[in-house]
């Protein structure tokens, strides 16, 4: 039967999502602890292969066993297993046919920003601290232009993905602004390669005023990376939700 699962993670345990001989990932320390309790080694596949020090609310994936166990005992099994650093929010049985990165129609991030001269020690490994003034509804205006179906080339680190289809679709770059600190929320049919973060740095450079923004539509026409902006830290991205069914 084909298992899905959502699980959150605090990504600064990590090297990322993908195994890696770097150190620890999400993925292995997962399939370590499913091979304790299973007895035998499954394959994972993920809706997204998180950067390391990204965090998951509800990153999702997928494996196949035989076994019949009871979905509540694995899934309190596991949590006991994995605790404190991954925790499995939902278990379910998917059809055959479901692929947690194929089939999913849209994600959902969120970038939290301590912009207070002070930094936050509770906030230190889950956003960004950027200590200098930022223009709000500067960056508001900015983020309205991204909104809707680009080519969002300028905006992709990894050149080779410009082999493949770098236009998406943003249906939300909202700013909500805390007590003591922002949340930037992103939602889009999909995403490049560290195309949240390369559009927060872009947002922050409008925010200190080193690119104004009116500058977007040519930086989104250029295509260029180097016409955007810094590529935002990793530890202040979350992978909140990914959509399987019509979301708008």
């Amino acid at each position: 039967m084909n298992v899905r699962l959502t699980i959150a993670y605090d990504g600064s345990c990590f090297f990322g999502w993908q195994k890696t001989q770097a150190g620890p990932s999400v993925e292995s320390t997962l399939e370590d602890a499913l091979k304790k309790i299973l007895g035998h080694s499954v394959h994972l596949q993920a809706a997204s292969r998180t950067d390391t020090g990204v965090h998951a609310r509800g990153q999702v994936v997928n494996f196949f066993i035989t076994e019949d166990l009871p979905l509540k005992t694995l899934q309190e099994r596991l949590n006991e297993e994995l605790n404190p650093i991954i925790a499995i929010r939902d278990i379910s049985i998917a059809s055959d046919d479901f692929h947690p990165t194929l089939d999913n129609l849209g994600k959902e991030y969120h970038y939290l920003i301590c912009n207070d001269p002070t930094h936050n020690p509770f906030l230190r490994h889950i956003a960004w601290h950027y200590p200098h003034p930022l223009d709000i509804q500067a960056m508001q205006q900015a983020a309205r232009f991204l909104l809707g179906t680009h080519d969002f080339s300028a905006f992709c680190n990894d050149r080779a993905q410009f082999t493949r289809d770098p236009i998406c679709t943003l249906y939300s770059c909202h700013l909500v602004v805390h007590k003591d600190h922002l949340e930037w929320i992103l939602i889009g049919n999909r995403f490049l390669y560290r195309m949240v973060r390369n559009l927060i740095g872009t947002l922050v450079y409008v925010g200190c005023g080193k690119i104004a923004p009116e500058e977007i539509p040519s930086i989104l026409s250029n295509r260029q990376r180097i016409a955007a902006g810094i590529t935002a830290p990793a530890h202040g991205l979350h992978l909140v939700q990914v959509f399987y069914s019509p979301f708008l």
